[in-house]
């Protein structure tokens, strides 16, 4: 195992390794026994520190992944007679194999999305059915923030989409998998981008920036998560060793290690852009860059070349679309590598 070469990338916040703190919490957290099934001090520490961001009503419950905080979460609140309206790229309809429907037995309703924002304008029009039994009801609105496309819903957008789903009775769910790097880049604690605008239950990530694997259902409406312990139980997200995920988050929450993290993940992004834009103005960028997440449109020639170098995935191969993220680890010196690889094709 010693001889497999250092392997850096602009491919996904998944192929990034741990972070130190959090790598040296969880050697500190595997002293000893320690009870069971959530029963440890880590993930009493871990329930606390989830109150300290997001407000004292939060009830956190730790998972494994990504794609089990959105399903656990959305089966809880709702009946399989009920749909989840969604933006048409939202990971729960393109990237989770249908696991919310298949768990839940939910409609997800995938609707047009503007780079990568749901509006009012796009929801007004499944609510006109509400009451009627011959059709699906609406039950939830899901967007992601950081949007797929690595774009930001203001905190006005959030309000606004709070106060639509108030009022049609809908419940408002947040996909967090990065709402550190929302949060950090637009400058502001994240309880005023959940709690404040009336989110109701989020999915927050951890995975993405800087933790081993692990995600938290967070409820913020009082009495949402009545009962949600057998539904986590059920859905085989119960881990029996769970202070090493709980470990994680209170390193990730204690001393902010999220925002700065995240802090350093958008800067780089934003240093890529700029570079591109000064050295390269033929490469188009499709999307505002305002986290960790640049969307480039490249010669396909060009492509396979620069892959064989520093890996990324292609987002779109008809248009010849490349997404390039950028993480907690990573350095100037190796976007300044890509770079030149990029100038010398």
């Amino acid at each position: 195992m010693k001889n497999i070469p250092l392997f850096l990338s602009l491919a996904s916040d998944n192929f990034s390794g741990i972070h130190p703190e959090v790598l040296k919490a969880i050697e500190e957290a595997n002293r000893g026994h320690a009870m069971a099934y959530s029963a440890d001090p880590w993930t009493k520490k871990a329930e606390e520190l989830f109150k300290h961001h997001f407000g004292q009503q939060a009830e956190a419950f730790i998972v494994y992944n990504g794609t089990a905080a959105n399903v656990c979460a959305l089966k809880h609140v709702l009946s399989p007679w009920q749909s989840i309206l969604c933006p048409e790229n939202a990971h729960i309809w393109t990237d989770e194999c249908g696991a919310v429907s298949a768990v839940s037995g939910c409609t997800i309703v995938p609707l047009p999305a503007k780079e990568g924002k749901l509006s009012i304008g796009s929801l007004e029009p499944y609510i006109r059915h509400k009451g009627n039994q011959h059709h699906v009801q609406p039950g939830a609105i899901s967007i992601t923030q950081t949007t797929e496309y690595g774009t930001l819903y203001t905190i006005e957008e959030l309000q606004e989409m709070g106060r639509f789903a108030k009022k049609h009775g809908l419940l408002f769910h947040m996909d967090g998998a990065r709402l550190s790097n929302a949060a950090a880049a637009l400058n502001v604690p994240l309880k005023k981008l959940t709690t404040e605008v009336g989110v109701d239950l989020l999915s927050f990530g951890g995975t993405k920036n800087g933790l081993m694997g692990g995600e938290a259902i967070v409820f913020l409406k009082p009495g949402l998560s009545k009962n949600f312990e057998f539904v986590r139980k059920q859905n085989l997200q119960l881990a029996s060793k769970m202070r090493f995920l709980s470990a994680q988050f209170v390193a990730l929450l204690e001393n902010d290690l999220w925002l700065r993290n995240a802090r350093h993940s958008n800067a780089m992004a934003k240093f890529l852009e700029e570079q591109i834009r000064r050295h390269f103005p033929q490469f188009h960028i499709l999307y505002p860059v305002e986290a960790n997440a640049l969307f480039v449109q490249l010669p396909s020639s060009l492509i396979k070349k620069l892959q064989e170098k520093s890996f990324f995935w292609i987002w779109d191969e008809e248009r010849s679309i490349a997404r390039w993220m950028t993480t907690w680890d990573t350095e100037p010196k190796f976007l300044e590598r890509f770079l030149a690889d990029l100038h010398s094709l």
